[in-house]
C-alpha cells in the first residue's frame, strides 16, 4: 500500500488525492497498470506531472479497460499531450469497440502531430476580433469575451486554450486600452416586467400542435435530436453499460440495413387492465420520441399471461393511444413470436445458458431462494424435458425453464417459461408453455429492431439481464433507457386496487370519473391535449415524479378555456318572475360561445318573464361584501342587457324562499350593478354529477398516513348528484364527451349515460378560484 501511495505521488498526485484513489480498488489498479506501461518507455523516474495528470484523467474516465494499454502507450509516446486530445481519444475508442484499431484514423481524430504556431493563434484571434470590432468598441469590457474565445478555439481545434486566452486578452487590451472607471462599474440588472394585477398569467398551452412544457419547451423539443443524449441508431456501443461481443458490430450493421438508421420505439402494455395517467407519460415518451425524430413506434401487447387477458383491454388500450393523438406504426403482439421465442429458448438450452427446473413457485419467491439442484443437469436432458413441457406432459408448477444468470437486484436464475393450461385469446390451445416478461421483452424488442427500449425506472434492475439474454443468443441487442415514473397524489392506479374499488361498489367501473384511468379522465371530460400538455410540463425526468392533481386540472382549464363553448346552467334553481314583462313575452338573447373572441361563433337563448337563477345569487339579508341580488341591491343579468330589482320574496310553509318577484329595466337606464349573474329561461332539465377527490389523504396507500388501508380512506363526498339542474337549450344537440363551460359554474362534459330525454353532465373541473368574488 505504501509503495503504491509513493508511486501515485511521484506522478504529481497530492498525498490526499493519492489516498482517495487507493480507496477505489478498480481505479487504483488501473492507474498502477497505466503508470507501469509508461515506465517501460520512460523509465521509473520518467513520468512527469503533466503525463501523470493525463494518466489519472484517462483511467478515471475510461469505461473499456481493454483499451488501457493502448491509450497509456499513446500518452507515453507523446501522441496524446493535452486534455483536449485525451477527450478525443476516449471518444474514439468508445465508438470503435472492436479490434484492431486503425492507427491512422485514431491519430487523425486526436490531432496527433498537429502543431499550432503562435502566428496561427495570433491570426485567428485577429480575425475574430475584427468580426466583432464594432460591438466591442460599443460595449467595451462588458462584451462577452467568451464568444471571442469560443470562435477562436473553433478555428484552431487543437490549440492550447490558455495561449488563445492570453492572445485574446492582449489584442482586446490593444484595441480598447486599459479599463476605465466606467468599465469597472457593475452592469445594472434588467428589471423584470411586472404583470398587471388584473392580468391572468397564461399557463402552458398547445402551440402549433406541439405541447408546451413549464419551461417553454414543447415535449417534442424536449425529445428531439440530442436533447436527451440518447445514442444514435447503430451506435448502441456508445451507451454506458452496453455489452460489446465479437458479433456486436456485424449485428448492428445488419440492424441498420433493416431500419435504414430510423429510430424505432414501442409502447408495450400488458392487456390485463385499463391504462392510467402514468401510462400517458409512457405513451407520450415512446410515441413522442419517435415522432420528434422522424421515427416509428409500435404498439405491442405483452400478451404472455392468458389467465389475466381480456379482449376489452386490447380494444381500450388502442382506443386510448389513438385518443391521445398517436397512431401506431403497427400493432403487434408478443404472441406473434411464440414459435420464434420457443426456438430461441431451445437454442439457449443448447448453448448451456438455460435448464429445466422442478423447484416449486413458493421456493422461488424472494431474493434468497435456495440454488436449484437441477442447475447443472445435462443439456440433452433439459432439451428433452423442455420438449415434454411443450407437449403438456407436466402439470402446472411441476417444471419451469430457467436462465443461468444473476439479475442486478441479486435474484438468481429468473424463469423463462412456465406451464399454464389456459387457452390463449389468440393462439387458443396451441401452447401450454408461456414465456415470462424477463425472457420475452428484450427478444421481442430485438425481433422488431427497436433502437430505444424506453421503460420506467423500476426496470433498471433488469437492464443487465436484458443485455445478457440478447448476447447469450447472439441476436441484435437494443439499448434500454429508463425514465422516471409519473405518480399522482389522492389516487390509486394499481389494477388490483381499482378492481377492489369496483367490487366493493365504491366506484362504478374502470371509467368512473373519480379515478385516474385514461377512460375515466375521458369520461370526466379531460381533453387529450391537456393530458399531453401535462406530460410536457412534468417533463422528461429520470427521477420519479409525484404530482398533485391540481397541476393536471390547470392544464385542463387552459385547454377548455379556448375550446369549450359557453352555456348557462343553474344547479340549484330559484324561480324568478319578472312582473313588468307580459306573460307571453319572448325575446332571443345572443350569447357568444367564446366571449374573449366573439368571431368564434354564438348561440341564442330565450328570455321570458320567468327565469331561474342560482339560490346562492340571492340573499334576503344583506351582508358586507356581497355583490349579488338582495332586497336593497339590484343585479345584472349576463348577456340580457338588463338589471333586475327585487319586489317580493315568496316562501313556502317551512319559510324557505321558493320564488322571487322582480322588475327589470335596460342596463343603460339603470345604475351599473355591482355584479352580473347567469340565468336560464325555458331550460332543459338535466342531471349534473359533481366530483371531488376520491380519497381524503394524499397517499391513501401509505400505511403511515392511512393505517387501515386505502378502502378506509374514501371521501364520502366524492360524488354529488343533482337531478334537477337546469341548462339552456344551446346544449340540446350535444354528443357524448362534448364539453362546455357553464358560466360562473365550471367545465362540464356530456356523460355516456345520457339519453334523448335526459342529459347528464359530469363536472370536469371547477373554474379558477377568485378569492375576491363573494
Amino acid at each position: 500500500m505504501a509503495d503504491t501511495l509513493t508511486l501515485f505521488t511521484t506522478i504529481g498526485l497530492s498525498e490526499l488525492k493519492a489516498k482517495e484513489t487507493l480507496k477505489n480498488e478498480a481505479l487504483s489498479s488501473a492507474l498502477k497498470d497505466a503508470i507501469t506501461q509508461v515506465q517501460r518507455v520512460h523509465g521509473v523516474s520518467g513520468v512527469d506531472k503533466g503525463m501523470g495528470t493525463l494518466l489519472y484523467s484517462m483511467v478515471s474516465r475510461l469505461k473499456d479497460t481493454k483499451r488501457l494499454a493502448f491509450l497509456s502507450d499513446s500518452i507515453a509516446q507523446h501522441k496524446i499531450c493535452t486534455e483536449l486530445q485525451l477527450t478525443a481519444a476516449l471518444d474514439f475508442v468508445k465508438s470503435h469497440p472492436q479490434d484492431p484499431i486503425n492507427q491512422n484514423e485514431f491519430e487523425e481524430a486526436c490531432g496527433v502531430g498537429i502543431v499550432i504556431t503562435p502566428e496561427q493563434i495570433e491570426d485567428a484571434v485577429e480575425l475574430v476580433i475584427k468580426k466583432h470590432k464594432e460591438q466591442l468598441l460599443k460595449e467595451r469590457y462588458r462584451f462577452n469575451m467568451g464568444l471571442l474565445m469560443g470562435e477562436a478555439r473553433s478555428a484552431l481545434k487543437w490549440a492550447d486554450g490558455k495561449v488563445i486566452k492570453n492572445e485574446v486578452d492582449m489584442q482586446v487590451l490593444h484595441l480598447l486600452g486599459p479599463k476605465t472607471e466606467a468599465d469597472l462599474e457593475k452592469k445594472p440588472k434588467p428589471q423584470k416586467a411586472k404583470v398587471a394585477e388584473n392580468e391572468v398569467k397564461k399557463e402552458d398551452v398547445a402551440v402549433n400542435g406541439e405541447l408546451m412544457s413549464g419551461e417553454g419547451k414543447s415535449l417534442i423539443e424536449q425529445l428531439r435530436g440530442e436533447a436527451l443524449k440518447f445514442h444514435k441508431p447503430g451506435e448502441n456501443y456508445n451507451t454506458e453499460g452496453y455489452v460489446v461481443t465479437p458479433n456486436t458490430m456485424s449485428l448492428l450493421k445488419k440492424h441498420l440495413e433493416t431500419t435504414g438508421g430510423q429510430i424505432r420505439t414501442r409502447f408495450p402494455p400488458e392487456p390485463n387492465g385499463i391504462l392510467h395517467i402514468g401510462h400517458a407519460k409512457a405513451i407520450n415518451f415512446n410515441f413522442g420520441y419517435a415522432k420528434a425524430n422522424n421515427g416509428i413506434c409500435f404498439l405491442r401487447y405483452d400478451d404472455t399471461n392468458p389467465e389475466k387477458e381480456e379482449e376489452k383491454y386490447f380494444t381500450a388500450i388502442k382506443d386510448m393511444v389513438e385518443w391521445l393523438g398517436y397512431k401506431p406504426y403497427a400493432v403487434t403482439h408478443a404472441s406473434d413470436n411464440f414459435q420464434k421465442l420457443y426456438e430461441l429458448a431451445v437454442d439457449l438450452i443448447r448453448r448451456g445458458h438455460a435448464y429445466v427446473c422442478h423447484q416449486k413457485g413458493e421456493e422461488l419467491k424472494g431474493h434468497n431462494a435456495p440454488p436449484s439442484p437441477w442447475r447443472d443437469r445435462p443439456i440433452e436432458e433439459s432439451l428433452v424435458l423442455f420438449e415434454r413441457m411443450k407437449k403438456g406432459l407436466f402439470a402446472e408448477g411441476e417444471a419451469t425453464l430457467r436462465m443461468k444468470m444473476v439479475m442486478e437486484d441479486g435474484k438468481m436464475d429468473p424463469v423463462a417459461y412456465r406451464i399454464k393450461y389456459t387457452p390463449h385469446h389468440r393462439t387458443g390451445d396451441e401452447w401450454c408453455i408461456y414465456p415470462t416478461y424477463d425472457y420475452t421483452h428484450c427478444l421481442c424488442d430485438s425481433i422488431e429492431n427497436i433502437t430505444h427500449s424506453l421503460c420506467t425506472k423500476e426496470f433498471q434492475s433488469r437492464r443487465s439481464s436484458y443485455y445478457w439474454l440478447c448476447n447469450a443468443l447472439d441476436v441484435y441487442c437494443p439499448v434500454q433507457w429508463e425514465y422516471g415514473r409519473l405518480n399522482l397524489t389522492y389516487t390509486v392506479v394499481s389494477k388490483r386496487k381499482i378492481i377492489k374499488l369496483v367490487e366493493t361498489g365504491t366506484v362504478r367501473d374502470w371509467d368512473d370519473p373519480r379515478l385516474f384511468t385514461l377512460t375515466a379522465l375521458r369520461r370526466r371530460g379531460f381533453p387529450p391535449e391537456a393530458i399531453n400538455n401535462f406530460c410536457g410540463r412534468v417533463g422528461v425526468t429520470v427521477s420519479q415524479t409525484t404530482t398533485e392533481p391540481h397541476l393536471l386540472e390547470s392544464c385542463v382549464r387552459d385547454v377548455l378555456n379556448d375550446t369549450a363553448p359557453r352555456a348557462m346552467a343553474v344547479l340549484e334553481p330559484l324561480k324568478v318572475t319578472i312582473t313588468n314583462l307580459p306573460e307571453d313575452s319572448w325575446s332571443d338573447v345572443r350569447v357568444p360561445d367564446f366571449p374573449a373572441d366573439e368571431t368564434k361563433g354564438s348561440h341564442t337563448v330565450p328570455f321570458t318573464n320567468m327565469i331561474f337563477i342560482e339560490q346562492s345569487d340571492f340573499r334576503e339579508v344583506m351582508e358586507k361584501g356581497y355583490k349579488r341580488l338582495t332586497p336593497e341591491q339590484p343585479v345584472g343579468l349576463r348577456h340580457a342587457g338588463c338589471v333586475i330589482s327585487l319586489q317580493k320574496v315568496i316562501k313556502d310553509a317551512q319559510g324557505k324562499v321558493v320564488e322571487l318577484e322582480v322588475t327589470c329595466c335596460r342596463s343603460e337606464k339603470a345604475e351599473k350593478p355591482k355584479a352580473f349573474i347567469h340565468w336560464v329561461s325555458q331550460p332543459l332539465v338535466c342531471e349534473v354529477r359533481l366530483y371531488e377527490r376520491l380519497f381524503l389523504h394524499k397517499h391513501p396507500e401509505d400505511p403511515s398516513e392511512v393505517p387501515n388501508g386505502f378502502l378506509s380512506d374514501i371521501n364520502p363526498n366524492s360524488l354529488q348528484v343533482i337531478s334537477g339542474a337546469l341548462v339552456d337549450t344551446s346544449v340540446r344537440g350535444a354528443k357524448v364527451f362534448d364539453r362546455f363551460q357553464f358560466e360562473r359554474v365550471g367545465f362540464f362534459s356530456l356523460d355516456p349515460d345520457s339519453t334523448t330525454d335526459k342529459l347528464i353532465f359530469n363536472r370536469t373541473v371547477t373554474l379558477k378560484e377568485d378569492p375576491g368574488k363573494i
